[in-house]
Parts: structure tokens; sequence; C-alpha cells
């Protein structure tokens, strides 16, 4: 019974996702094994929306910890229960109540016992900064403390997981989940009666070094400014030119392996040669304040320089947008409602400037909520004037037109920011020019630095 419930939510989250996120991509899911005890240890950089994500790309049952706070409503505590949510008492749950840690620890030996598979999230918090944070020795106590209980034969294997997200405050953006190689705990055992601190500290280190190679870590913020510009302006390129990875690899882990690549050849270079990265950064920031003194983007001066295609891209914006408007308009009709629900849910409840990690959360969980109340409202009242079939292709539409009107006003943005951009630029040629020239000028640099750095070539990748 308890699977099958399981099951059900994991279909219901799975759905609730896929309206948010344009695409979930599961990179590596193979190296989870589909039998015995599994320590999946992830990065946290989405609030609760991660294990949501974690437990939709797995086909196996994966069991979370969740505050102890949610437990005290009695029918979501059987509900979380059966959906194998363990309760963890925090210290701002209860300072009181922190012998419950030991108690949560006990649990979580029990399931793996029978052989499941429990995630947790390490860093111990969630937050904004896509930097991984310092891993606690939580994970690495729990394994290493169950495995020598059974002497090194319990055979728990600590999964690393990487998750990275594309933009996890918008609506209709992308997430990755990277999973790594499995870790045998057994072989972090030698010494442990002995040296049980040196132990645990030795096998944090290495969740923290497997969970930072399934992601993007950056830990200076000049650097991060750097790589981000290289990736805006070289990105394409480097991607058609290298052709670096196996035709297998998912677009999000495609360009994360890329993205890492040209963090690893920016700090290189500022190992090496930190003169020429902090000249390439001087110059970067001319260009940008530039940009923004015109409010135009990179992407849409790029767009520029081939005005055929642009022109071609305008047309076909603006032919897409005369035939798709009716069927907009229509979606947007019943959309605006519940989509004003959310919006002040994630106003209310999420911090868009100070917690980004909340956005999706809530407006997840809004979205369900609104969505689903005022489209069944809808389709009562369309029923019971209209009856069937009618009401069957009504209910149907709702939702499929409105992602057309969510599209057709972002597409509708993006083709007043061209119109925008080609009006400012065509009334400023000299401007015009010397941006361009500015931007070929950056490109060159990185096209030098691309032919010497093997951290940039597909040798090395």
């Amino acid at each position: 019974m308890d699977d099958k419930i399981y099951q059900l939510m994991r279909g219901l989250l799975g759905l609730a996702l896929g309206f948010y996120f344009r695409r979930i991509e599961r990179f590596h899911a193979e190296r989870v094994p589909n039998t015995g005890p599994i320590l999946l240890t992830s990065n946290h950089p989405n609030s609760v929306t991660d294990p949501f994500i974690i437990g939709a790309a797995l086909p196996r049952k994966v069991n979370f910890m969740a505050t102890v706070q949610l437990f005290r409503f009695a029918p979501l505590k059987r509900l979380l229960t059966r959906c194998g949510v363990i309760p963890v008492n925090r210290l701002k749950d209860d300072p009181k109540g922190m012998r419950s840690v030991m108690d949560t620890f006990e649990a979580v030996y029990r399931v793996l016992e029978r052989g499941e598979a429990v995630a947790i999230f390490p860093e111990g918090i969630t937050h904004d900064d896509p930097q991984l944070k310092e891993v606690k020795t939580g994970a690495a106590r729990m394994a290493l403390e169950l495995e020598h209980r059974h002497g090194g034969k319990l055979g728990l294997q600590i999964v690393p997981v990487g998750l990275t997200f594309s933009a996890k405050e918008l609506y209709r953006s992308e997430a990755l989940a990277n999973f790594g190689e499995p870790i045998c705990a057994a072989d972090f055992l030698t010494d442990y009666e002995t040296h049980r601190k040196e132990c645990i500290r030795k096998l944090s280190a290495e969740i923290e070094a497997r969970i930072q190679a399934l992601i993007l870590h950056i830990p200076d913020l000049e650097q991060a400014r750097v790589i981000t510009a290289v990736k805006r302006l070289y990105f394409d390129r480097l991607q058609v030119g290298d052709q670096v990875v196996e035709n297998s690899v998912t677009p999000r882990a495609d360009e994360l392996m890329l993205t890492q690549r040209i963090s690893a050849a920016v700090q290189q270079i500022y190992r090496t040669t930190p003169e020429v990265v902090q000249g390439f950064a001087a110059r970067l920031h001319r260009y940008e304040s530039s940009l923004a003194r015109l409010h135009i983007s990179d992407e849409e001066l790029a767009g520029f320089q081939n005005r055929t295609v642009r022109v071609r891209q305008s047309l076909l914006r603006a032919t897409v947008a005369i035939l798709l408007f009716a069927l907009a308009l229509y979606g947007w009709v019943f959309r605006l409602l519940p989509a004003l629900i959310v919006t002040w849910a994630v106003r209310r409840f999420a911090n868009l400037n100070k917690h980004k990690a909340q956005v999706s959360t809530t407006t997840i969980v809004a979205g369900v909520i609104a969505f689903g109340l005022i489209y069944t409202l809808y389709f009562a009242g369309f029923h019971w004037k209209f009856g069937w079939p009618a009401s069957l292709w009504f209910g149907l539409s709702l939702p499929v037109t409105g992602l057309i009107a969510h599209y057709y006003l972002s597409a509708a943005q993006k083709l007043a920011a061209s119109v925008r951009t080609t009006i400012v630029l065509l009334r400023a040629p000299s401007a015009a020019k010397r941006l361009f020239v500015m931007r070929q000028g950056l490109v060159a640099e990185i096209e030098v630095a691309h032919q010497a750095l093997p951290t940039l070539r597909k040798e090395n990748a």
C-alpha cells in the first residue's frame, strides 16, 4: 500500500515539475544501483524542489528527511510517513529536542538496512549561491557508523548528485540531475575504531569533491563574472567547433561539461598569467558598461551583426504572432486569474531578490492549487452550460493554450527587444560600430586562449 501511495505521489510531483520546468534531464542515472542500500548525497540549491527532482529522476523509491514541523499536522504526517519521509529536528525547530537527532540517525539506519535508498543534502542548508557550501560530516558519520555496525558487509554505496538549474526562479527553465560514480563506504573503514574522526573527515572530503565535480563550482566571484562572459561570447563556437562530448550527452549536461572546461581554463590563466585575464576583465567591463548605457543585451547586439538572419527571425516571429494571437488570447483569458494568484504567492512567501531557492517551490505549490482549483471551476461551469463532449475538449484546451500564451508573451518580448535594438543601433551607427569592434576584440582574445590552452581543447577534455 505504501509503495502505491509513493508511486502516486511521485507521479503527481513529476507532473507538477513538468509544468514548471521546460526540461529536466537525467545524466548517468544508470550509476545509481537498482538494489541494495544507497545514500544519495546532493548539493541543495533549490529548496524543496531538489528532493522532488531526485525522486522523480530515479525509478526506485527514494526516502528523504524533512523538518519535524511538517509532521505536526496529522493527515500530512500520515502521508509523509507512507511516502518514506523521515522527520528530523533542527536547532531552529526545537532547541530542546536535539536528542531526537540520534533517533533520526537510527531511522535512516533502519531504512538502509532494508536495502532502500535515502537522499540527504550534506550542506545542511538550501541557498541561492550556485557554489557548493561546506559539506558537513553528517553523511559520512551515518555511512561509516552503519557500515561499521555490520562489519563492513552491508554494502552501502554513497552516490553523489549534482543539481544544476539554468534559471531556477524562472518558469519553464531547465534542470539537470547529474549522478556520479558510487563510493563504497566500507573502503573508508580502515582504522575506523581508532581514528574515527580522520575516517569521517576523509569520507566527507571525498563526498564534497565528488559533488563539486558534478556541478559548476567557482570559488571566486570575479572569476565567475569572467567565466559567464566567456560562455556568453564564445559558447556556440566552442560547442560546434570542438564536439568534445559523446552524442548521447543531454543538452544541459553538454552545457555543464563545456562550462566546466571554460571555468578550468579561466582559473588556469588566473594562476599562470593573472595580468592577461585582468586586462580582459577591464575590457569586458567597458564593453558591458557601453551595452548598459544603450539598454541592449549582448545577445541582441550579436544578432544585429547578421542582418539577413535578423530580418528572417523578425518576420518569422511576426508571422507566428499573427497566426497564434487568437489561441494566445484564449489561453490568457483563462490563465490570467490563476497566474495572478501564483505571482501574489511568490511575492508573499518567497523573496525573488533574496531567496531564489524558494521561488520554484512556491510557484509549483501555488500553481498546483491555483490552476487546479480555478481550471476545475472553469470546467465545471462549462460542463453545466454545454455538457459533454464540449466540456471535455474545453478542459483539455486549458493547459495547452495556457502554455501557448506563456510562450507567445515571451516571443513577443523578444520581438519587441529586437525591434528596439535595431532602432537604437541604426540611430547611433558610430556607437554600434564601436560595440562591434569591442565585441570582436573580446572574442579574438578568447580564441587565442582556446588555441593555447589544453583545458579548452578536445584531446584533454
